[in-house]
């Protein structure tokens, strides 16, 4: 016989369970139901008591301590109200809701980027993209002394600083950057070998002044917005400040690459100038000291052959007053000596008997024979020598 047959009442059931014939159960047989249950569960009534501390208490424990991150600080607030700061490790606090703990990364870098237009001191207008980096240094200061989120107050002041310091500059100083004004390179002719050695250090000179004024400009920046932030006592330290681009607006950008193309040029036709000066003027400097000291070296010499003939003519002199005679025979013997040594000569040994031929028109080449001798072996026609 079925189990679920008429007749047997139940008895058969596999639950070992006597179902209820009429209808489904109510409310307070579910309720009596869930009761004995937990009577059986907590030994009693007060079971569910129990259980309730027992979650209490196991949330209490869960809530006394904290572990702080090596790169965190830890803000301690007892009922609202700051109590303390945490540093990195494991710490023990009162359980929740008597102290929360809100926790800082001191030691992240982070960031904030702006593109602003403004005034520079010469009424131009400049479009300055900055990128500020920093850091929490208090961390106190950072979640409670400043009203709304930090990196908005950040932005502000960021925004501020850049204003006043390209507002005390001009345009030229702001927009000048490492490589704008470089110099185009000529072919190194004979004429122009100092030239390209001239430019690249006008252009290092140029690079190494343009590089002093971005940093210059950007460090008085971030000296701004510290020293704006500690009157804040925002807790924030700024680590760097950096212009990511500075240019004129879009608006007026065809004329400002107008003026600097003709900046350029202008530019690079002073650094042509300064090759050739620097070529030229070292050549004109020898020169001129070759020039003096040739001239040097002739006033040395015209002065000590004119002092050596006046000691030659005194001399004379002397001799001159004890052998007058004798003297004025020597001074005509070497006078004569001179002048015949320095010009061609002709010598006639004949006695006049015969007629030489004189080449005048080769004696200024002074190549007319030390002695000619006609005895009888010239032509007096022609003047050459007889053959025998």
């Amino acid at each position: 016989m079925a189990w679920n047959e008429p007749g047997n009442n139940g008895q058969r059931d596999p639950w070992g369970k006597n179902r209820p014939t009429g209808g489904k159960p109510g409310l307070d047989d579910v309720l009596k139901q869930i009761k004995a249950r937990l009577s059986r569960l907590g030994g009693g009534p007060g079971g569910v008591l129990t259980i309730v501390i027992a979650l209490v208490l196991a949330s209490l424990l869960l809530s006394s301590y904290t572990i702080v991150d090596a790169r965190q600080a830890a803000v301690v607030l007892r009922f609202g109200q700051y109590s303390r700061t945490l540093g990195p490790g494991f710490h023990f606090k009162l359980p929740r809701p008597i102290e929360t703990v809100a926790k800082v990364s001191t030691t992240e870098i982070r960031s904030v980027s702006d593109k602003v237009r403004m005034l520079t001191s010469d009424e131009n207008i400049i479009s300055v993209d900055f990128n500020v980096q920093y850091q929490v240094s208090d961390a106190r200061k950072y979640l409670f002394s400043v009203s709304g989120a930090p990196e908005d107050t950040l932005r502000q002041a960021a925004e501020a600083a850049v204003r006043s310091v390209v507002g005390a500059n001009v345009m030229d100083n702001i927009l000048t950057s490492p490589g704008v004004e470089a110099v185009t390179a000529t072919p190194a002719t004979a004429s122009t070998v100092a030239a390209p050695v001239a430019a690249a250090q006008a252009a290092v000179a140029q690079t190494a002044a343009a590089a002093q004024t971005r940093d210059t400009l950007q460090q008085q920046t971030r000296e701004i917005l510290q020293a704006t932030l500690n009157s804040y006592d925002s807790g924030l330290s700024v680590t760097d400040v950096s212009f990511q681009n500075v240019s004129p607006p879009q608006e007026v950008k065809d004329a400002f690459d107008d003026v600097n193309a003709a900046r350029e040029d202008k530019q690079g036709t002073e650094n042509k100038a300064r090759a050739y000066a620097s070529q030229v003027v070292p050549v004109a400097r020898g020169e001129a000291a070759r020039i003096a000291a040739q001239a040097q070296g002739y006033s040395a010499e015209r002065v000590a052959r004119s002092t050596g003939d006046a000691s030659r003519f005194n001399l004379i002199l002397k001799e001159y007053h004890a052998a007058p005679e004798v003297t004025r025979r020597r001074l005509w013997l070497e006078t004569v000596e001179d002048v015949m040594s320095n010009n061609p000569k002709v010598l006639d040994g004949t006695g006049g008997r015969n007629m030489i031929y004189l080449p005048l028109d080769r004696a200024a080449a002074k190549d007319l024979p030390a002695v000619m001798q006609s005895s009888g072996n010239v032509d007096s026609t022609t003047g050459k020598e007889k053959q025998p």
